[in-house]
Parts: structure tokens; C-alpha cells; sequence
């Protein structure tokens, strides 16, 4: 009996250290596993933490950006609206500079259209005087178109005694010829230029060459004018004395060619000077 008594206490002992080491295993196991649980929730604590702090870190870098977005375009702004201020500046001035261009290119044409007008007048007076005077000899009469204008160069043996300003009674029939197809063109002056060799003068009328080519003018001057009916306002006369030679003055051919009356068919000053005179230019800013 006591036997089987002890035999029971063992068994019952034996049977308690065995559930106690399966509870102690439990426990030990769940504990490992509840670690195990708080090293995870760790880990995505500190995963959550760095999200966190990137999504920070972009949040400020997107509000950095949007501030600097907000800038520029207060930027852009400011600068669309100088640039609508410098573009209509900018427009006014194109506008002004081509309708200075428009006038400039008129007044090109209009000048040019003159030119022409001009040239082809020039030669009709030319062919007219030509043929008006083509049975007088060539050495004592040079028609020709100089500097824009007709030059009728007349030698003084033809037109004055040597040494006088008094017409030749034959010289009258060559101004007169010359008189009368000036006279039919009255858009047109006529200047009168004498001019001498070098040899000095001195009579009791004559100071010197100054004095004799003048007085030479004049006289063809005058003699278109009362015996031609010229109208004297569109008439000048002037002297240039030996100053503008034709030839040179050691010969006396030389000498021959610069006595001369030089009869300058131009256009009237004042038409002259407005044709020349461009239009007033429109001011640019």
C-alpha cells in the first residue's frame, strides 16, 4: 500500500514538473513572440517616422517651389506688362519711322520724275537751239548740257567790238533767235555770265576784266529785254572776269576761247530750291 502510495506522489510530481515545463515553454515561446512583435512594430515606427519626414521634406520643397512659381510669374507679369508698354512705344515708332520712309520714298520719285522731266526739256532746248542757230559757225557758237543745265557759249568777237560792250548790229539776229525760244518757256531763267581772257584793260570806261565782263552781261541783258520782250525778272547778269577759263590763257587760241558770253538756260531758283528740299521729316522718339 505505501508502495503504491509513493508510487502515485512520484507520478503526480512527475506529471505536475512535466505541465509546468510545457507552460514555461508556452510562455517562453509567446514572450519570443511578443519580442518578435514589438522589434516589427519598431521597425515600422521607424519606417512610418521616415516617410513622415520625407514626405516633410517634399511637402517643403513643393511649398519652396510654389513660392518661387509665385515669384517668377509676379516677375513674368511685371515683365509682360513693361513689354506691352515698350511694345506700343516700340509700334508708335515703327509706325512713324515708315511713314517717313513713305515720304522720303516719295519724294525720291517725285525728285527723280523732275530729273527726268528735266533732261528731256534740256534736250528739246538743245536740239531747238541747235537748229535755230545751226547756219552760224561752230567756233563762235558751243551749245552743250553742263552741271544739269544748257549752255549757249557765245565768243565775244561775235557779240562785241574788242575791247566794248557795244552789240554788233549782227549779234542782235543770234540773241534774238536764242530770245525767242526762251520765250516759250516761261518755267525756265536765264542767267548771263561774261568772261575775259588775262590781258589787264583800263579805259576811261572800262576799270578792269571785272568791269568789262559785267558791263558785257548787262548789255545782252538789256538787249533781250527791250528788243525781245524777255521778261527781266527771270534775267540775271554777272561778270566773272578771267577767273573761269575755258582754255589756258599762254595762246592766243586760248586766249580766244575764254572772251566768251555764256547764256545759262536753268530752271526758275525757286522751283530749283523746293525741288531739292526734301520733305520735313516726322520726329521719331
Amino acid at each position: 500500500m505505501k508502495t503504491i502510495t509513493l508510487i502515485s506522489v512520484t507520478m503526480l510530481f512527475l506529471l505536475t514538473a512535466c505541465v509546468s515545463q510545457k507552460k514555461y515553454s508556452e510562455l517562453q515561446n509567446s514572450a519570443e513572440l511578443c519580442e518578435t512583435n514589438l522589434k516589427n512594430i519598431s521597425n515600422e515606427r521607424l519606417i512610418l517616422e521616415n516617410n513622415l519626414a520625407n514626405e516633410k521634406s517634399k511637402s517643403k520643397a513643393l511649398e519652396q517651389q510654389i513660392k518661387y512659381f509665385k515669384s517668377t510669374n509676379t516677375n513674368l507679369l511685371d515683365r509682360l506688362s513693361d513689354l506691352s508698354v515698350v511694345s506700343k512705344s516700340g509700334a508708335e515708332s515703327i509706325k512713324k519711322s515708315l511713314e517717313a520712309l513713305g515720304a522720303q520714298n516719295s519724294y525720291i520719285k517725285d525728285l527723280t520724275s523732275s530729273m527726268q522731266r528735266k533732261d528731256s526739256l534740256n534736250l528739246t532746248l538743245v536740239m531747238n537751239l541747235k537748229r535755230s542757230l545751226d547756219y552760224f559757225d561752230d567756233e563762235d557758237i558751243n551749245i552743250e548740257i553742263k552741271k544739269g543745265v544748257v549752255y549757249v557759249s557765245i565768243s565775244d568777237k561775235m557779240l562785241f567790238r574788242s575791247g566794248s560792250f557795244s552789240i554788233n548790229d549782227s549779234a542782235k539776229e543770234v540773241i534774238g533767235k536764242i530770245a525767242s525760244i526762251v520765250n516759250d518757256h516761261n518755267e525756265l531763267d536765264i542767267l548771263i555770265e561774261g568772261h575775259t581772257d588775262t590781258v589787264p584793260i583800263k579805259t576811261f570806261c572800262i576799270e578792269d576784266n571785272w568791269d568789262l565782263s559785267t558791263k558785257r552781261a548787262t548789255a545782252i541783258v538789256r538787249l533781250m529785254q527791250t528788243d525781245f520782250n524777255v521778261q527781266p525778272e527771270r534775267m540775271s547778269a554777272g561778270g566773272r572776269s578771267e577767273y573761269v577759263p575755258k582754255a589756258t590763257n599762254e595762246t592766243s587760241e586760248g586766249r580766244a576761247a575764254n572772251r566768251r558770253t555764256e547764256i545759262i538756260i536753268l530752271p526758275k531758283l525757286d522751283q530749283f530750291f523746293n525741288l531739292l528740299t526734301p520733305p520735313a521729316a516726322t520726329s521719331v522718339d
